[in-house]
């Protein structure tokens, strides 16, 4: 391998893991203001959490197929690492795929069968439903999302995630947030879904007694959460090229800009993860059926007309 590429791969990954640690301390100083804990105090609180779990005992259930889970939980944050490769951080990505967008998709699916392998080997109950929850929520977001992805890709002319960002840096060209944004909210909205964030946190949520995460403990459960804030970081980031200009901005370099704009919208995901109610899974179904299906195909129309009339 090339030892550009390699440290290029290196260097995505070293950010993408200092972009999730610094959302769960945001999560961590938001949730200590509620609770009356110093915020600065609370900064610190993901590594606690992370030397407390790498030095706990792992817990089995029993007849849990332990290989599968841990397959599962290895999974999930791989998953994330895998996703970003096709997202530019400056004038190229790392492998800077031609179905750059269909390989992000991809790595989405292999995060529902992580999940789901999560609460199937652990042979709980608990386990079990917040693994199908997650598959529900999946197949509720899945196509919305699918169209959102498809409407930035129509826009550029191109499956490939650099040339979409690359596009919107045209003279007379806008943002493609200007253009589509019912598409931009579905994106961020199945980024709170696939990362089971915020309102769509039922697979792991209290309510059901842990979830899909459950029976798992130490080193497992460390996984499963580090690669929840992983793929929420992936989400943000890859938001940027699709509708917010990559890394077009005055003054920066396209790098810096991509990393201001991925931590603003990584923000704000994390904000709406402690400001909005869950919701009920059956809701949400129904939602995404009658109006965010509907709302990203409409969209999607708008965008192809657009583009063949020459106005984008």
């Amino acid at each position: 391998m090339d030892s550009a590429l390699l440290w290029s791969i290196i260097g995505g990954f070293v950010v993408l893991g200092v972009l999730a640690y610094a959302a769960a301390a945001l999560s961590a100083a938001m949730s200590a203001r509620e609770s009356g804990t110093s915020a600065v105090a609370a900064l610190t609180l993901p590594g606690q959490e992370t030397a407390r779990l790498l030095i706990r005992q792992r817990s089995v259930t029993p007849g849990a197929d332990t290989l599968l889970a841990r397959i599962g939980t290895g999974l999930l944050p791989l998953a994330a690492l895998m996703s970003v490769l096709v997202i530019p951080l400056g004038q190229h990505a790392i492998s800077d795929l031609s179905v750059g967008v269909v390989w992000f998709n991809a790595m989405e699916v292999l995060a529902w069968a992580a999940v789901w392998m999560v609460g199937w080997g652990s042979n709980s109950s608990w386990g079990l439903v917040g693994a199908n929850r997650f598959l529900a929520q999946g197949l509720a977001y899945e196509l919305p999302h699918m169209f959102a992805l498809i409407t930035a890709a129509v826009g550029a002319g191109s499956l490939r995630v650099s040339d979409i960002a690359a596009v919107q840096g045209l003279p007379g060209h806008l943002w493609f947030v200007v253009y589509m944004p019912a598409a931009f909210l579905v994106f961020l909205l199945s980024a709170l879904g696939f990362a089971f964030w915020g309102p769509f946190d039922q697979p792991i949520g209290r309510e059901i007694a842990g979830g899909a995460a459950a029976e798992l403990s130490g080193i497992d459960r460390l996984l499963l959460l580090a690669g929840r804030y992983l793929l929420l970081t992936a989400g943000a980031a890859m938001s940027v090229p699709l509708f917010l200009g990559g890394g077009a901005g005055p003054l920066l370099p396209a790098g810096a800009w991509i990393l201001l704009k991925t931590a603003a919208v990584l923000a704000v995901l994390v904000w709406i993860g402690h400001r909005v109610p869950a919701v009920r899974m059956e809701r949400f179904t129904e939602v995404s059926w009658l109006v965010l299906l509907p709302l990203t195909i409409l969209q999607a129309l708008a965008v192809s007309i657009f583009v063949l009339v020459g106005w984008m």
